[in-house]
């Protein structure tokens, strides 16, 4: 049967892969979407699947929330069920959740060749629950779609073939471009019922786990807030979790009563959005906004010590502020003052993380793997079971057959570079980093 099943588990995974969905009812591609419910309940999601277009779930998992044991393993058990019943060709999910490791894992094990949309990201921190989810579900894919170049490279880096992965874009770009101006109106509804010119506030989202766990860190987070206050009004979407926090620290009363700060329930995605571009600067630990708050021209103070979008600190629209509440003050100032600098390089400088079109070449992609009959890859080396890395130029390559995976290309400098269509490595003077049998290895070494 060649259907291919979407396990989505999140908001933010629900967001991201509606490009895709859209894409892949395009192209007639039978369809099995999966909700896990890890974070919200399907009744209590409804709306933002209907403001993007979303359809009803074919299998709801009902995990519900739990440790990160618990989550995965229910969502395993429940999905291994799923995926028997209905016997896909190719299962696929977006980002870095338990839903999603609990995704790759199942699949894997059940011999369904899994995609994996957001591919590659990494902050080389295997202290956040998300890096080792991102880790888990690359090494176990048989599609990698990384984003940008510079995922690319970490995938190729931790040894997975350039065959399998495709540089795409992410389909959160997608989106944003898409909704931008409903988005503009729904964030200038709301600025009006609450009294707020746009660009006269910054937004606050804070939600991760390593933040709001993390007592002294929260602490230092609502000091950084008392000293933003002073000079800014603060709009702040308060998440359950962080709220939960509060409360169970006794601090959420006099936390809302705070100068300046106006907190505000959760909002539907296209609220948020709208209060995200109407903001003069963002502060954030989500990786997601900090990818929005890039595509909208919006300057953006992370609340972390390091990124998996580097990208956004790279151009100068994101600063890594980490907790300390002077510091925090000092680089909201700094986004602040170079606003209008930050926001005038938006048109001019394309978009690091894709150009609106990554739903489209994931849906083709994994239409095409389909119809090609992808597999779970298994290897026979009873002739040569010795597997060896090395390096080769141009010339070489062309003697190389299948039992050669090219894994990376480097220029003389030994920097990586990132082929056309990741494959094809035949720029003069490169080198190229391929796995295979040592003797053949040494035959092609030796010539």
């Amino acid at each position: 049967m060649n259907s291919v099943m979407v396990v989505a588990g999140t908001r933010p995974e629900a967001i991201k892969l509606s490009p895709v969905i859209k894409w892949l009812q395009k192209l007639k591609v039978d369809m099995i979407f999966t909700w896990s419910g890890q974070h919200y309940d399907y009744a209590l999601s409804e709306v933002f699947f209907r403001q993007l277009g979303l359809p009803d779930p074919d299998v709801n998992l009902d995990v519900k929330s739990g440790n990160h044991a618990e989550q995965t393993a229910k969502a395993m058990i429940r999905l291994g069920e799923a995926i028997a019943k209905y016997k896909p060709s190719l299962v696929t999910a977006e980002g870095d959740t338990n839903t999603v490791a609990a995704a790759a894992l199942t699949a894997i094990k059940t011999h369904v060749p899994f995609a994996h949309v957001e591919a590659g990201l990494r902050s080389y921190d295997r202290t956040m629950p998300e890096e080792v989810n991102r880790i888990i579900a690359d090494s176990l894919s048989e599609l990698l779609f990384a984003p940008t170049e510079l995922a690319v490279m970490n995938l190729t880096h931790e040894g997975i073939p350039l065959r399998k992965i495709q540089q795409t874009g992410n389909p959160i770009i997608d989106v944003v471009i898409e909704h931008e101006d409903t988005a503009c109106q729904k964030g200038t509804e709301l600025l009006d019922d609450l009294d707020i010119d746009s660009g006269k506030y910054i937004l606050l989202t804070l939600h991760r786990q390593e933040n709001t766990d993390n007592l002294a860190r929260l602490l230092d987070i609502i000091k950084a807030l008392s000293l933003i206050g002073e000079r800014h009004k603060i709009i702040f979407p308060i998440h359950p979790r962080t709220k939960n926090r509060l409360q169970g620290i006794s601090s959420y009363e006099a936390f809302k009563r705070k100068e300046n700060l106006i907190l505000i329930p959760s909002l539907g995605y296209f609220e948020f959005l709208g209060l995200l571009l109407h903001s003069l600067v963002v502060l954030t630990d989500s990786g997601g906004v900090q990818e929005e708050a890039l595509t909208l021209g919006v300057p953006t103070v992370t609340l972390r010590y390091n990124t998996e979008r580097p990208e956004t600190v790279q151009c100068g629209m994101n600063v890594l502020a980490g907790t300390e509440p002077e510091t925090v003050s000092k680089l909201t100032e700094h986004q602040i003052v170079k606003s209008q600098e930050l926001r005038n390089r938006v048109p001019i400088k394309p978009n690091p993380l894709g150009d609106g079109n990554a739903g489209r070449r994931i849906a083709d992609a994994i239409s095409d793997a389909v119809k090609d009959g992808i597999k779970v890859e298994a290897s026979d080396t009873r002739d040569d079971p010795y597997i060896v890395c090395g390096l080769i130029n141009p010339r070489q390559l062309k003697s190389i057959d299948n039992s050669f995976e090219i894994q990376g290309v480097y220029n003389q400098a030994g920097f990586p570079q990132v082929t056309p269509g990741n494959n094809n490595p035949t720029a003069k003077n490169s080198r190229i980093l391929v796995r295979a049998p040592l003797k053949k290895m040494m035959e092609i070494l030796n010539k």
